[in-house]
């Protein structure tokens, strides 16, 4: 089951330059950035709002590290934009599944890990209306010391 918006994935050029735009234009702050070498991306994850199921909406901007990553490929053809939308799932192995079982094809067979230790997949987008679409698992949250 999908609980929520999880994240818009926005593809630019110029990563800095465009967390300066969002901060300076809507006061959102970077809530967690990093280079995630797997997929070729450098990216700032810019919290919205708390969700009631104790997740959390972002924008999550990407800047390609490399041309041949599949945000470079996307950017080079599409210039700057959303590139693709997150659905949070407390299971995305079961809500893949399901989703799989009704004929829209999941790009990775197992689901692989994505920002802040999540685990995601995603969904080819000519079976989503021409959107890309990613489900997203939150990591748990890290134990605390007592």
């Amino acid at each position: 089951m999908l609980t929520r918006i999880d994240h818009i994935g926005i593809a630019c050029f110029d990563l800095d330059r465009t967390v300066e735009f969002y901060r300076a234009t809507y006061g959102f702050e970077v809530f967690h950035s990093e280079v995630n070498e797997e997929q070729g991306v450098r990216e700032a994850m810019l919290k919205i709002n708390e969700t009631s199921d104790g997740g959390a909406s972002y924008l999550q901007l990407l800047e390609p590290t490399r041309e041949d990553s599949a945000v470079g490929k996307w950017l080079a053809k599409n210039g700057e934009g959303v590139h693709h939308i997150a659905f949070g799932t407390a299971d995305v192995d079961s809500a893949a599944g399901d989703i799989r079982s009704k004929g829209v094809r999941v790009l990775y067979d197992e689901p692989r890990i994505g920002s802040m230790g999540s685990r995601i997949t995603f969904l080819h987008p000519k079976d989503c209306h021409g959107v890309l679409t990613e489900l997203v698992t939150s990591a748990p949250p890290a134990p605390t010391d007592h």
